[in-house]
């Protein structure tokens, strides 16, 4: 009985400094740059073993610093709904789900808010336990963030290319220019890219990325102008 108790004991110390640590963590890179993410280390990590690049490029800089265009591209692209929600768009994740058991092919139903959780706190998979703590994330940062920096930590830490992390390196690398100054297409070509980055090269796009573009050009038109990002 003794040994039982303690075992509860130290389950709840444990939970006790998982809430504390990971609201604390939150709390603090509200206002603190992401300059790395569990992604950026352990894709590194692992082309080292495999001969590959192990080159990061990243470079952070405020939302101010980024064309309005970029965050409207993937809104437009990603989650046309990400200024509505709460972090979840429950309608596509039934309709992913839906279509998953229907055989089709899976598809994710993430929003930008349940990426940038995952990016910036978690690893990379498909397990329900990181499943679990993505939605514990999401909540975390949508009420404690906001909007706007979800936005910004989204746009800094995503992967855009083969080590290539945030609108500004993809900027620089790909089009040779500051993310201030990239115009509404090349945002719109980068949006193409990020379900695949690695696969689809905004750099060299192919003409599945050329019909894509269009596309997100088309519906950039069409949902609520982004408030954010440099005009």
């Amino acid at each position: 009985m003794n040994i039982f108790k303690k075992i509860l004991r130290w389950i709840g110390y444990a939970l006790i400094f998982f809430f504390v640590s990971s609201i604390t963590a939150v709390v603090v890179l509200k206002w603190m740059p992401v300059y790395y993410t569990p992604l950026m280390v352990m894709k590194s990590a692992g082309n080292l073993f495999t001969g590959k690049n192990t080159a990061i490029n990243h470079e952070w800089v405020p939302l101010d610093s980024i064309t309005h265009n970029m965050p409207q591209a993937v809104i437009a692209s990603e989650d046309n709904l990400f200024e509505q929600h709460h972090g979840f768009d429950f309608e596509q994740i039934y309709l992913a789900r839906l279509e998953a058991l229907r055989g089709g092919r899976e598809r994710g139903a993430s929003t930008i808010s349940q990426q940038t959780a995952k990016n910036v706190f978690l690893w990379p998979g498909h397990s329900w336990v990181r499943k679990g703590l993505e939605a514990y994330f999401t909540f975390l940062i949508e009420h404690i963030w906001g909007k706007k920096r979800i936005m910004e930590v989204y746009l800094n830490s995503i992967e855009m290319g083969d080590g290539i992390y945030g609108v500004q390196a993809v900027a620089h690398i790909n089009f040779n220019k500051d993310a201030s100054r990239l115009t509404k297409n090349e945002c719109a070509l980068i949006a193409s890219s990020l379900p695949n980055p690695i696969k689809f090269d905004s750099a060299h796009p192919t003409g599945y990325m050329i019909k894509r573009r269009k596309k997100i050009v088309d519906l950039m038109g069409k949902v609520k102008q982004c408030p954010w990002g440099k005009k």
